[in-house]
């Protein structure tokens, strides 16, 4: 026989499901003698479990008192007739044998009839079972119009409002709830704020927390609940003000430091940092706030600062992967090998989530090293999975730092892909294997090949445009890039680079300028697309607009050919020093860049 399962509406817990039969006989018994029906528990033989998930869990309030109990006195004056007891007889039983519904429409109707609380209740419970929220609110209204001062009852019919859009008319719930006495107020803001989170109206969910805080200047945690309701609307001025005054009032609460760092961090990665470093300074054993300065600090670019971060927490979690990564990648970056080999070995020993990413970094450090051949053994272990065709071409490039080009073109010619994704990458690693040793010619042949095959696909045609630049065919640049836009009208890089190509002959200025703009449109903080039209502004005239655009371009992404324009620029304003100084930092980062080289031998014969 099936056991009906059931939701107790415990304030305790969330409407987890307790899945007890509660027997007709009990329920009625109770409603003879007037007492509440005593809860299923884990100790009666015949309950069993089920997975029945909450559509709508209530929130969660702390009370000094265990449960809601109707005192016997407000009871409704129920004559337990022979029809009653079978009806509930009837109803019990139905559900038990896993006619629910059955079940939950005789509930219904009884609770209806006789304004008994205690078969409201039951009825919701059946309701959340059968994960009919429609039926359960019907059931929690007529729950909370029999029995207004059962918190149980406001916490059930409160979670169902919102669940159905309506937190207007879940308010005077929720503020009853929080009005109760023996409840732990901070404790409610954030139960509140994680049961309003459900509701698709954001900024009525908005306005109902700041109705519910403002009645507690006071308490931290109800500036917190609108701080993250604020957030969720989209309000991020309002909710960093509200989260800092929740740190005022409770300094030690990581919450707003962290809300209020990943709000700042949207308009200045520098600002969240400085957030997390203000938190850190009265906190310093605030781990997770650690771990996320650390990372504002990656984002910032400050690696070496990023780094000792890492290292700090590592001496407190020393086998926590995302530490491990973290600094896996930072020593790799700072060429301390020995540390990269270090961190991504005990990694692997970690159970990483994706272990083949560990082993291709792994690779690079033996490749950094020049170990070939140990770095091709690593490279070879990743035989599966969204890794493999990366390890193919390092596999192929380790061959070409050898000078053994015919080898590693023959490595990836060797490969065979099982769709055309596999097959573009292996076409543009051999042509990006040929460009690395300057056979530009032999690269742009390689690409034009492969569009005799895949003649629209966007990455092949990008690349080729690309190519053709390199062996001076402008006509095959202008018209493929045309094409990729034809095919991707928002492939923010495909505007770019014929923006750029037009700017950097000193072609068609105007018409480049409208190019370089489109793709800012697309992506406005890409230091890239910034870059370009910095240069076309340059060419345009307007100095000190290319070099307010080009600083910042270079402050995103310090690329050589960056520091070229920006020297540039620089130097025409006469600002020689500043000039030489970027030129120098560029120089030291990439010594081989021909354009930055020409740059200056242009400029400085």
């Amino acid at each position: 026989m099936m056991t009906l399962a059931l939701y107790r509406l415990d304030p305790g817990a969330r409407m987890r499901p307790a899945i007890r039969a509660l027997p007709a006989c009990a329920l009625a018994a109770s409603l003879l003698t007037g007492a509440a029906p005593a809860a299923a528990g884990p100790d009666r033989p015949e309950a069993v479990t089920a997975q029945a998930p909450s559509p709508a869990p209530a929130p969660r309030v702390l009370r000094r008192a265990p449960r809601s109990v109707t005192p016997p006195g407000r009871l409704p004056e129920v004559e337990l007739t022979p029809g009653l007891l079978y009806e509930l007889l009837a109803a019990e039983i139905a559900g038990q044998r896993g006619a629910a519904s059955l079940a939950l429409g005789k509930y219904l109707e009884l609770a209806q009839r006789t304004r008994d609380p205690r078969i409201a209740q039951r009825a919701v419970e059946i309701a959340f079972y059968e994960r009919n929220n429609e039926k359960a609110l019907e059931a929690a209204r007529l729950w909370v119009a029999a029995d207004p001062d059962n918190l149980d009852a406001r916490q059930a019919i409160a979670g169902l409002l919102v669940a159905a859009g309506l937190g207007e008319e879940a308010y005077p719930h929720l503020e009853r709830l929080l009005a109760a006495e023996g409840t732990n107020v901070a404790e409610a803001f954030i139960q509140f704020n994680r049961l309003l989170a459900r509701s698709s109206d954001r900024k009525a969910t908005l306005s109902i927390v700041q109705r519910l805080a403002a009645r507690h200047p006071d308490v931290a945690e109800a500036h917190g609940a609108v701080a993250q309701a604020a957030a969720n609307a989209g309000e991020d001025d309002l909710a960093i003000r509200e989260a800092r005054r929740a740190a005022k009032l409770k300094p030690e609460w990581e919450f707003p430091a962290l809300l209020a760092a990943q709000l700042l961090a949207k308009r200045s990665t520098a600002e969240a940092t400085e957030e997390l470093r203000a938190y850190l300074a009265v906190n310093p054993s605030s781990s997770e706030a650690r771990m996320a300065f650390a990372r504002s600090l990656v984002s910032e670019k400050k690696y070496a600062e990023a780094r000792t971060e890492f290292q700090r927490i590592e001496k407190q979690f020393p086998n926590n992967p995302d530490v491990l990564y973290a600094l896996g990648l930072l020593a790799l970056d700072a060429k301390d090998y020995a540390s990269a080999e270090s961190s991504l070995t005990r990694l692997l020993g970690q159970n990483p989530r994706d272990p083949n990413l560990v082993q291709l970094y792994l690779g690079q450090v033996a490749e950094e090293q020049r170990q070939y051949d140990l770095a091709r053994e690593r490279y070879r272990k990743i035989d599966v999975g969204n890794q493999f065709m990366a390890a193919q071409s390092r596999i192929a490039r380790t061959y070409a730092r050898q000078g053994r080009i015919a080898e590693g073109r023959a490595h990836l010619q060797g490969l065979v892909p099982v769709n055309n994704e596999q097959r573009v990458q292996i076409i543009m690693a051999e042509a990006q294997l040929l460009r690395e040793a300057n056979q530009n010619r032999e690269a742009f042949e390689v690409l034009e090949k492969g569009l005799e095959r895949l003649p629209n696909h966007v990455d092949l045609l990008y690349d080729f445009a690309m190519a053709a630049e390199k062996v001076s065919r402008m006509d095959l640049l202008e018209a493929n890039l045309k094409k990729v836009i034809q095919l991707k009208p928002d492939h923010a890089h495909a505007y770019n680079a014929l923006g750029y190509s037009l700017a950097d002959r000193n072609e068609r200025l105007a018409e480049a300028r409208e190019l370089i703009e489109k793709a800012l449109k697309i992506a406005p903080d890409d230091a890239m697309i910034i870059d370009s039209m910095g240069w076309v502004l340059y060419r345009l005239g307007d100095l000190p607009r290319a070099l307010e655009l080009l600083t910042r371009a270079y402050g995103l992404m310090p690329d050589a050919e960056i520091g070229a324009h920006l020297g540039e620029v620089l130097w025409k304003l006469g600002r020689v020093a500043d000039a030489e100084r970027i030129w120098n930092e560029a120089l030291a980062r990439s010594p081989d860049n021909e354009t930055l080289r020409a740059t200056i031998r242009r400029l400085k014969p």
